[in-house]
């Protein structure tokens, strides 16, 4: 996993602030990535950090469509995310709002930007997220996003 933290997001969605950027490479066409990283039933088997549940996704794919997701930490209460579809062009790019819907002082909502590209096999995935408040969100978010592509990709090989 690629890691790189920054001022400004591609496409300029962010103003100012911090910016998450990560690049991973998953061994899987992209079409079955953005499938994965767009359906309800998929979405439930590997989003989130390490041990903890999807119990919920509900996911309208279209532009100004909304999600909501509801997580369950390994010891502790359900917790729900949700935003709204800003650009939807399948197989190559998503970008969607994020915020916690119970969120702390720190939290705001920001943009993920999700691109994808061949690579070989595989496909090659670009995100960014933010603008974040602090330095301790934009942390959680990439420990969230690191394990959630190390989750989809054991999804991914439990396939082949």
């Amino acid at each position: 996993m690629n890691e790189e933290t920054g001022n400004e997001t591609a496409g300029g969605r962010a103003t100012g602030g911090l910016v998450l950027n990560l690049e991973c490479t998953l061994a899987a066409r992209p079409e079955e990535v953005f499938r994965m990283l767009t359906e309800s039933t998929e979405l439930v088997k590997w989003w989130g950090p390490h041990g903890f549940a999807i119990p919920e996704a509900d996911v309208n794919l279209v532009v100004g469509g909304r999600y909501r997701l509801a997580m369950t930490p390994p010891d502790g209460e359900t917790f729900h995310l949700s935003g709204e579809f800003l650009e939807i062009d399948p197989p190559w790019r998503l970008v969607y709002t994020f915020r916690w819907d119970e969120p702390t002082p720190d939290d705001r909502e920001t943009v993920v930007d999700l691109s994808l590209g061949s690579a070989g096999e595989g496909t090659r995935v670009a995100l960014s997220q933010g603008p974040f408040l602090t330095e301790e969100r934009l942390d959680l978010h990439r420990n969230g996003w690191t394990q959630s592509f190390e989750k989809l990709q054991a999804v991914l090989d439990s396939r082949t």
